[in-house]
């Protein structure tokens, strides 16, 4: 049995600097359309998850419900070390505790912080050279009864132009 992670990019947001507060930055109404045709994209593929993890963010947490209603996932959860510069260590630790009972994990954030994620992972730190678009996915494995960090394996990486096709 594995234990797979999609890790997500929020879709295209508002300017930033145009909110007094980058929490509130909301997705932009192409980043909406888009979301929406990578989240049915995925949905025709065949893709649902057991949870998506959200940073708090406005946008990240915007992209979650477009999953939710799109049919992806039932359950949305906010993890707070998923906001910008937050703490991936946080992130890996609460990963342990569901994948004995979820195996399909979307976790919705920010860049650079999910290319981090997923270099410890995938190697055990977070130097990487993974470039994660807006809207674009990582997909890694896991076996269910090892570790979690430096033994995932990367088995997809798509920029949204590859799912909007």
């Amino acid at each position: 049995m594995t234990f797979e992670i999609y890790l997500m990019r929020h879709g295209l947001a508002g300017q930033f600097g145009d909110y007094e507060d980058d929490a509130i930055r909301p997705l932009t109404e192409e980043g909406v359309k888009k979301t929406q045709k990578v989240a049915q994209r995925l949905k025709d593929l065949g893709i649902k998850f057991d949870r998506v993890l959200t940073s708090p963010y406005t946008r990240a947490l915007q992209t979650a419900i477009v999953l939710q209603s799109i049919g992806l996932v039932e359950d949305l959860e906010t993890l707070d070390p998923l906001q910008p510069e937050g703490d991936p260590l946080a992130v890996i630790t609460h990963l342990e505790t569901l994948r004995q009972t979820d195996q399909h994990i979307a976790i919705v954030g920010h860049e650079p912080d999910l290319t981090q994620l997923a270099s410890h992972l995938i190697s055990g730190n977070d130097q990487t050279n993974l470039v994660l678009k807006k809207a674009g996915i990582i997909g890694l494995t896991s076996p269910i009864e090892e570790g979690l960090i430096g033994k995932c394996q990367l088995f997809w990486l798509a920029p949204p132009r590859l799912l909007l096709g």
